[in-house]
């Protein structure tokens, strides 16, 4: 689906960059040399380009490139420039004569497509309607035709800014006559300080340029930011634009998030993304699915809200930075799966989409529960799915694993007489476009009668991971206190559970206390070693609703561990010898207990970060030294965020708002 989020131009554009080339007084010369290319700008477009508009086409012919004949060298030999400025050019032959210089074979140029003085020195035009190149020569009087060389120059106009949906997010778009790449560096003043990724020219057939269009955020609310495009060509060459400021707007309104560095330690450094969830929906009207980042001082740089006029609360999970630029997430109002006597036969009426949008918040892709249920359908799957859910993966091949909750109903239950509507998961992997080619069914590889924690909301899955030694998939189990290894060899897999981690599952726990010290209720996971199977590192927030003790320990009672309380174990697992042995175990005071939501991941730096979601004051996200002692109660903190009166599903510390950028 073509992105729809396109500059609205507000001066004349050429359909295709000027095409000068290098024109000798000689006829011969052009035939011989430059054959097929113009000495005059195609006819400009006047007009707009509105949303849902393809860019300008791209040239019809390809730019011009150096060339050299007979004796005559020149350098150097290829140029960028901005309307106005000037590039020294020098030429020498080893045959004698006089050297002439030409612009676009005019000898001395002239004002339209700039001139050349006697010492080689070019000015470019000081209009230039659109982004064109010309072409300066050097050739030796008298033998035009066969000792000459030439120099294309890019002629660039600057860069427009203009402002887009998100008040904090600027378009700068800038058009290229050649192939090449743009970046954008940006900050409150002309040193800068932030910069974007780079993206390329338009890739068409024949790639010959065009408008490249960058969304610039991560800048403060109501504030002046410079901005400036570093351009690449694709023959080397470099171009900087000329200065832009732009000003932001007001920032919709957020929870707040207080920032502290105890001790005056340094944090890894990047930037704070956070999907937020209101406890009380009447907090902002109507109710509000938000996601914001911050910088690492709580300054809030990036929003992404939806307003619906629910009555239950609207969720917004979990915000993903994708490979492309966009983000991918869940948005939905919470709704009760569970029905009786029977499951409904479509999903609930219910706001309940996948969208993947880009920086300035434009819809890119929205995937309803309906559509996907009629994909499913039309590939001859007998199923139904009621809702998505928790958490979805971004795969290496570019698919997409997503997690789904689905009813079934069971009579006589061990416990439940009668009909039972039972909440179960389903992983569905779909392709680029969306097309489902791999599913698989908690109902098919559970025991329905193992349901330690709030049956009939079975399973409640709530995280995924993707191993990218062999390509299987972790999914964590909430109400089974239970992550389970699934054979899925990129959609090509049986399916099998290959182990249970966890209480009662596979594996032996050295160096904790079994039961207590397995985790329960747990959320957010990750990889805490580049390997991911074999022996490998592997840590999760515990949230410890469900925990339970050794016979014979009363918890809550005098000396005995309190009943709620929080961690965040890491384990090394060994797959072989099925062995989970404590790397590392944060002990949060009982004050921090976090009865939902969470994630602990590893930090470039070494340190770790914890998401304790919804402590009875807020959300609490640390970054903590992990310490030379496996047990730890109170770790060195080094940078803390706290949200009064908001929860935090997850908090993720990531470079930038652009992949593969650290600011």
């Amino acid at each position: 689906m073509a992105r729809y989020v396109r500059r609205i131009l507000s001066t004349t554009r050429a359909q295709f960059p000027i095409r000068l080339t290098v024109f000798t007084v000689s006829a011969t010369l052009l035939l011989l040399g430059f054959a097929g290319c113009g000495s005059s700008p195609a006819k400009p477009i006047t007009g707009t380009y509105p949303p849902g508009q393809p860019d300008p086409p791209p040239p019809s012919v390809p730019p011009p490139t150096p060339m050299q004949r007979g004796s005559v060298t020149i350098s150097p030999q290829n140029a960028a420039l901005a309307p106005g400025q000037t590039q020294q050019f020098t030429a020498s032959s080893t045959s004698s004569g006089q050297l002439v210089w030409q612009v676009d074979g005019v000898t001395g140029g002239n004002a339209s497509i700039g001139t050349i003085n006697s010492s080689g020195q070019y000015t470019a035009p000081v209009q230039v309607t659109q982004s064109g190149n010309v072409v300066v020569s050097a050739a030796l009087s008298g033998s035009q035709q066969t000792n000459y060389a030439t120099a294309p120059v890019a002629l660039i106009q600057p860069g427009q800014v203009t402002q887009t949906a998100n008040p904090q997010v600027a378009l700068y778009a800038i058009y290229l006559p050649q192939p090449g790449s743009v970046t954008v560096q940006f900050g409150p003043n002309t040193s800068y300080a932030l910069h974007t990724w780079a993206l390329t020219s338009p890739t068409v057939p024949n790639n010959y340029g065009g408008e490249v269009n960058i969304e610039v955020a991560g800048m403060r609310a109501s504030s002046i930011y410079h901005m400036q495009a570093l351009v690449t060509l694709a023959n080397g060459v470099t171009y900087t634009d000329s200065d832009h400021t732009f000003t932001t707007g007001a920032a919709p309104q957020t929870g707040p998030v207080q920032v502290s560095t105890p001790n005056g330690q340094t944090p890894q450094p990047g930037i704070e993304l956070l999907d937020a969830v209101q406890p009380n929906i009447n907090t902002f009207s109507p109710s509000i699915a938000q996601a914001y980042a911050t910088d690492l001082q709580g300054n809030v740089i990036w929003t992404y809200s939806y307003a619906t006029a629910a009555t239950s609360a609207a969720i917004l999970f979990p915000i993903k930075l994708l490979p492309n630029g966009d983000f991918l997430f869940y948005l939905e109002t919470f709704s009760n799966l569970l029905t009786s006597p029977a499951p409904p036969s479509n999903p609930p009426a219910t706001f309940n989409d996948l969208r993947e949008i880009d920086l300035a918040g434009n819809t890119i892709h929205d995937l309803t529960m309906a559509q996907l249920n009629q994909a499913l359908a039309a590939r001859g799957y007998n199923l139904t799915l009621q809702a998505f859910s928790h958490d979805v993966l971004a795969l290496p091949n570019g698919h997409k694993v997503l997690l789904a909750s689905t009813v079934q109903p069971f009579t006589n239950l061990p416990g439940y007489p009668g009909t039972t509507n039972v909440l179960g998961d389903v992983l569905i992997d779909v392709d680029a476009n969306y097309n489902p080619d791999w599913v698989w069914n908690t109902f098919d590889h559970l025991d329905i009668n193992r349901h330690p924690m709030q049956f009939p909301d079975w399973t409640h899955g709530n995280a995924l991971l993707y191993s990218t030694d062999d390509h299987d998939l972790l999914f964590s189990m909430r109400h089974q206190n239970w992550i389970v290894k699934i054979d899925f060899q990129d959609g090509a897999g049986t399916g099998n559970i290959l182990w249970h981690l966890g209480e009662g599952g596979d594996f032996k726990l050295v160096g904790g206390t079994d039961p207590t010290d397995w985790f329960y209720a747990q959320h957010g996971m990750n990889f805490f070693s580049q390997n991911t199977s074999g022996v490998f590192q592997w840590g999760t927030f515990d949230n410890g609703n469900d925990r339970q003790f050794p016979t014979g320990v009363t918890c809550g009672a005098a000396g005995a561990p309190p009943c709620e309380y929080s961690t965040v174990p890491v384990l090394q697992i060994d797959e072989s010898a099925k062995t989970a042995t404590f790397i590392s175990h944060y002990i949060a005071p009982a004050s921090m207990y976090s009865f939902w939501g969470g994630q602990a991941d590893l930090l470039p730096n070494g340190d770790y970060e914890a998401d304790f979601c919804a402590p009875s004051g807020g959300a609490i996200v640390q970054e903590y030294e992990p310490g030379s002692s496996v047990v730890q109660t109170s770790p060195q903190i080094v940078w803390q965020s706290v949200s009064p009166g908001f929860d935090q599903y997850r908090a993720l510390r990531i470079p930038s708002l652009y992949p593969g950028v650290q600011w």
